[in-house]
């Protein structure tokens, strides 16, 4: 019975060695660090300085149409103070000329909890006593309808995995767009009419590398989960 047992820890211990493996091989090149999205859309760094300069000009023409509306106030016609639009002007062209030191400093921050979620140890796994492993074998000899119902919960806790790592890998690459695409977005906050459109990057930013996080908190959740209940099937 020694040698039984031994061969489900031996199993079990390789399973969430292997997920572990999978798992951290996999976010470790997600994260927030943009090495690997710059590898496979190399396209992005050197279309960066396309949109800085995209959102300088789109900044410089509201200011100058906002100064222009100023003359027609007594038309009735609405405009911003000027005072107040050439400061926020000024402001955000210059979070357009520096916003890749910007987001690189946020996602420096977002990615300190995430290396602290990558490197983490999974807690060694308590296995049964012989007697709970035999059970179930004996189980699931004696009722085909318990391998079969096995067999379904394997599928679908292996269909979970996988679309957990494909969400991560979808997170990332959103990630990314919104990482390159952020001079527009500071444009976006010179002028009033469209500060609505800032804020809202401003959300979708913290929540993609937030998101980032709960994936790879999850998928480790995961790994620990199988590797538990193979060690010990009547746990539940």
């Amino acid at each position: 019975m020694g040698i039984l047992d031994g061969i489900v820890e031996w199993i079990a211990e390789q399973i969430m060695a292997g997920l572990d493996l999978v798992t951290t091989s996999v976010l470790g090149a997600l994260g927030c660090d943009m090495t690997v999205f710059l590898r496979y859309f190399p396209a992005a760094e050197t279309m960066y300085g396309i949109f800085v300069a995209l959102a300088v000009g789109l900044i410089l023409l509201n200011w100058v149409w906002q100064l222009f509306k100023n003359f027609g106030l007594s038309a009735g016609i609405e405009a911003e103070d000027p005072v107040k639009l050439s400061i926020r002007s000024v402001l955000f062209i210059l979070l357009a000329l520096f916003s890749d030191e910007i987001i690189n400093t946020i996602l420096t921050i977002g990615g300190t909890p995430y290396r602290w979620i990558m490197d983490s140890e999974l807690p060694p796994l308590s296995f049964a006593d012989f007697n709970s492993v035999m059970l179930v074998i004996i189980g699931v000899c004696a009722n085909g309808a318990v391998a079969l119902i096995t067999l379904i919960l394997v599928i679908i806790l292996a269909w979970n995995y996988l679309k957990l790592l494909l969400e991560a890998a979808e997170r990332y690459v959103l990630l990314g767009v919104l990482v390159y695409t952020a001079p527009v977005a500071f444009a976006m906050g010179a002028s009033q009419t469209t500060s609505n459109i800032w804020k809202s990057w401003c959300r979708m930013l913290g929540g993609q590398i937030f998101l980032l996080l709960m994936n790879a908190w999850c998928l480790r959740l995961f790994t620990s989960m199988v590797g538990s209940f193979i060690s010990n099937p009547l746990s539940l």
